[in-house]
């Protein structure tokens, strides 16, 4: 089959277009900026780009299905030539992914408001390191596995990354509803997405959705201390396997401590010891991703119809050693620099709780540092007023706050866009120094000259979903020219 992807060099787009490649289907596509990584690497799979969107060239082209990215809208010129013509097939990336390559697959799906790309790349790890050869699909940038997107054998797991944004412009269903999952691991539940979502209830629903067509043979793996998990109620028509640090989980996380060389924890299977974890991974968050992975690998090595003393002795099935090697995804608490002096951290932080979580685990491994947080509202989301309290709460755990330009701001009315001049006085009031910067530029002046300044050692963390329009780059450039 000719296939063709609209918004090919995103990343999930680029990876799906990948494993396309890699089951024989021919794939070419067209994005608005074609542009490395991702563009060199689809360049090296044979596949053919072309620059933005062109009507007269996509019906040339003739492709037997048009893949739409979720990035796509009414008035793109293709679209409305699809729409208009009826000339070709098309359809959106989660719904090819389904026909191409899940629906005959078990399974992993790895979903929640956070963790989701981490803990995605830690099952798919965990499964070849035990000498399985999964498929995968990540939707970031793994460095273990060295790859986001892998077919692997079709008797062993498809491992995913379960996304409850929508499919397409055309299809509001969440993207994990597509992927029938054999195992759905929930990972988390918050308020996000407030683009498509009403409210909190309104995000649980979607999850309880996907429980929907876990299989009577199938496992939801639950996070058993999340009380907005709990609320979608015991899901009697699958097996459940909750994990957690509370004594009423199946799968424990237990004496974790972290220091400024790492991190390490036990983790606990049914009541039995499974093993002890060390490894440079930081906090909690991490080894809650771990579990979780760990707890969905170990059960997909059992067959379908595994009765309960068969379920409780799967934590032999999995070796963990690996995960003192797991060295994590870029982008997700990645360090750019680390001198004596200076660490710069980039962090795809965007939900208060992420941040909260990120900030912590650094205080305890810098507790001499000078903690610098520099935040970009903008996603869908923090770049409105809705999550403004809890990024405020969050924020109050660095010593110094960078606040940048709110993104887009001029799509949003002035009483819905994130007050960065607001929230910058309240942390001040809270004995926090934060300032809110005009512009991206005027922020990267003003930190660059911070940095430098006193005795104490420093660490910056950069919080974005996005580029922070490039700055994180030039200020690392400038620190080490410092040096």
């Amino acid at each position: 089959m000719r296939i063709y992807f609209m918004g090919i060099c995103g990343t999930a787009m680029g990876n799906a277009a990948l494993l396309a490649r890699a089951a024989g289907h021919e794939v070419l596509g067209a994005d608005t900026g074609v542009y490395p990584p991702m563009s060199t690497v689809l360049a090296q799979a044979g596949i053919a780009l072309h620059e933005g969107y062109d009507p007269a060239r996509l019906q040339q082209l003739a492709p037997d299905l048009v893949v739409i990215g979720n990035a796509m809208s009414r008035g793109n010129p293709e679209v409305e030539w699809l729409l208009d013509s009826r000339a070709l097939p098309f359809t959106s990336l989660p719904a090819m992914l389904h026909e191409s390559v899940l629906k005959h697959r078990r399974n992993i799906v790895v979903c929640g408001t956070h963790g989701k790309t981490t803990t995605t790349s830690l099952t798919a790890f965990l499964l070849r390191e035990n000498g399985r050869d999964p498929g995968f699909l990540i939707g970031g940038v793994p460095l273990d596995p060295p790859v986001g997107n892998h077919l692997g054998t079709a008797s062993d797991p498809f491992v995913i990354e379960g996304d409850e944004y929508d499919s397409a412009f055309f299809d509001k269903r969440s993207k994990f509803i597509h992927y029938a999952p054999q195992i759905a691991v929930l990972n988390n539940l918050e308020f996000d997405h407030a683009d498509i979502f009403r409210d909190l209830a309104d995000v649980q629903r979607t999850f309880a959705h996907l429980t929907r067509i876990v299989p009577r043979h199938g496992y939801v793996v639950l996070n058993g201390d999340d009380p907005n998990l709990a609320a979608l109620g015991g899901l009697p028509w699958t097996r459940v396997v909750r994990v957690g640090t509370g004594e009423r989980n199946d799968v424990r996380i237990v004496d974790f401590a972290e220091t400024s060389t790492g991190a390490s924890f036990s983790l606990e299977w049914f009541g039995e010891t499974w093993t002890r974890v060390e490894w440079t991974q930081p906090g909690l968050f991490n080894a809650r991703n771990a579990a979780m992975a760990a707890t969905a690998a170990a059960l997909s090595l059992l067959p379908p119809q595994a009765d309960d003393a068969a379920r409780r002795a799967a934590k032999d099935l999995l070796n963990l050693a690996p995960l003192a090697r797991f060295r994590g995804v870029k982008r997700r608490q990645e360090t750019l620099l680390a001198t004596d002096a200076l660490t710069v951290v980039e962090d795809f932080g965007h939900h208060p709780t992420a941040l909260a979580e990120t900030l912590r685990s650094f205080r305890a491994r810098f507790p001499q540092h000078v903690l610098t947080a520099a935040f970009e509202p903008r996603s869908n989301t923090a770049r409105t007023k809705t999550l403004q309290a809890g990024f405020l709460d969050a924020l109050t755990l660095a010593d110094e706050v960078y606040l940048g330009a709110v993104n887009r701001a001029e799509k949003l009315k002035p009483e819905e866009r994130f007050d960065a001049t607001a929230v910058a006085a309240h942390l001040q009031s809270r004995g926090v120094a934060a300032r809110a910067a005009e512009s991206s530029e005027a922020l990267l002046q003003e930190l660059t000259e911070r940095v430098g300044r006193g005795e104490k050692a420093r660490l910056v963390v950069f919080f974005t979903n996005g580029s922070f329009d490039g700055i994180i780059p030039r200020f690392v450039a400038v620190a080490k020219a410092a040096k």
